[in-house]
């Protein structure tokens, strides 16, 4: 389905068996976390993560461009989606309706739609090349030219690190 950015392959973060199938379709690196989309913030409490002044005072002066932002883990209940980092990447989409979408679903991990090394599917047909009907459920968006989103991690102190504009 298309995200804010491109076309993701979604599913529920908090079932491990959901997680594990992506990682397996998407043949992706198991030492590599994948970016959880929600709808609020208060949807950092449901991994443990509970942020400081600071940390949300950058994260809203990172305004409506698309930014994922990596912050601390530090739960092992988690480690099927930290993958041992002990950190895991977070997206407020600024859509209203993929928001209100994550409220009604609950977090959803949004990797790429493509297989691992190869470049993102940008419309439906793309993803179905990829992945045929071992998907369970494909929502046409039309073609997706955008980007990636910027992935910043955040420190407790509030000190970042701009890994990808």
């Amino acid at each position: 389905m298309p995200t804010d950015t491109i076309y993701g392959m979604v599913g529920l973060a908090q079932n491990i068996s959901v997680v594990d199938r992506i990682y397996n379709l998407k043949k992706r690196n198991p030492k590599k976390p994948c970016i959880i989309l929600i709808g609020n913030i208060n949807e950092l409490e449901k991994f443990s993560i509970v942020l400081t002044g600071e940390q949300k005072k950058k994260i809203n002066n990172f305004g409506t461009a698309p930014t994922s932002f990596i912050l601390d883990c530090l739960d092992d209940t988690f480690s099927y989606l930290h993958r041992s980092t002990k950190t895991l990447s977070f997206r407020l989409p600024s859509s209203p309706s993929l928001r209100n979408l994550l409220l009604k679903t609950g977090p959803l991990i949004a990797p790429s739609a493509n297989p691992e090394g190869l470049p993102p599917a940008k419309n439906i047909a793309e993803a179905k090349s990829y992945f045929g009907d071992l998907v369970n459920f494909y929502l046409d968006g039309g073609e997706v030219n955008n980007k990636h989103s910027k992935l910043i991690q955040l420190r407790k102190d509030g000190t970042i690190n701009i890994l990808r504009e």
